[in-house]
């Protein structure tokens, strides 16, 4: 049986937030998603997210929630990250991190589904290792399902797409996020994994990667500390549908989304 995942970008404050309570649903609908995966951890304020959120983008039509390195930047996430099973953290933080970071969801159509979250080590905060975490983890999914999903959280390019080679014919799709940038590069790997390096950003694109222009420049221009607001303008939605086969775990095939919201 075919079963399409839809993995949406790093979705960035209220703009983002409130693209996808408008579009989600009819958007599910339009390309007969099964399964919703999206990175949140933008989502409050541009930084962070909170209970609040996470109720919002679960009622939103969002079946799992990713994050990375800002998933703590709102403190009254630590102590409920434990409470909410589709809430991730990258799993390759310390054993003492609150959260999880992979969950195994049961879809509307009664598909299994586990998602894990990594973060990169190049260019990031210190992690343990986003290769071993992953395959270990897959590993354990395995009994479960066959149909497994891998945000990897990363700064280099290089490194998403060593994940996306490594993890070949392990898992059904490998997506990045991080850089809010959407990549050409979508493929399916010779051993049956989807894959992208970046979903790029749900959030204002009349913006420097969601923040205001102005703030922005006048940082890099004058290389003085700015409160990097974030932006309102041409707002979209962005990320990656999959085409999953159930029986075997294997993608058949995965398509750029990117969708303008109007105001």
């Amino acid at each position: 049986m075919d079963f399409r995942i839809l993995a949406i970008g790093d979705i960035v404050g209220r703009p983002g937030r409130d693209a996808l309570k408008r579009r989600l649903k009819d958007l599910k609908a339009e390309e007969s998603v099964d399964f919703c995966v999206a990175n949140g951890e933008n989502t409050a304020a541009g930084s962070g997210i909170t209970p609040d959120i996470t109720e919002e983008l679960l009622a939103a039509g969002v079946d799992v929630i990713t994050t990375g390195d800002h998933v703590f930047r709102k403190k009254d996430i630590v102590p409920a990250m434990d409470r909410y099973q589709r809430l991730l953290r990258p799993a390759n933080y310390s054993a003492g991190a609150a959260g999880h970071g992979m969950c195994v969801v049961e879809s509307a159509r009664g598909v299994k589904v586990a998602v894990i979250n990594v973060q990169g080590r190049i260019f990031m905060d210190p992690a343990l290792c986003p290769f071993e975490f992953a395959e270990k983890l897959a590993r354990e999914a395995a009994p479960q399902t066959c149909v497994i999903v891998v945000d990897a959280h990363c700064e280099a390019t290089s490194e998403k797409i060593a994940l996306g080679w490594f993890l070949d014919g392990r898992v059904s799709m490998v997506f990045g996020t991080h850089t809010h940038i959407q990549t050409a590069d979508e493929r399916v790997l010779p051993k049956g994994t989807a894959y992208i390096t970046d979903l790029g950003m749900t959030g204002p694109y009349d913006s420097v990667l969601g923040r205001r222009i102005d703030r922005v420049l006048y940082s890099f221009t004058t290389q003085m500390p700015s409160h990097f607001e974030v932006a309102t303008d041409d707002v979209r939605i962005s990320g990656a549908i999959a085409t999953i086969d159930t029986a075997t775990g294997r993608a058949s095939a995965i398509k750029r989304v990117h969708v303008a919201v109007p105001p």
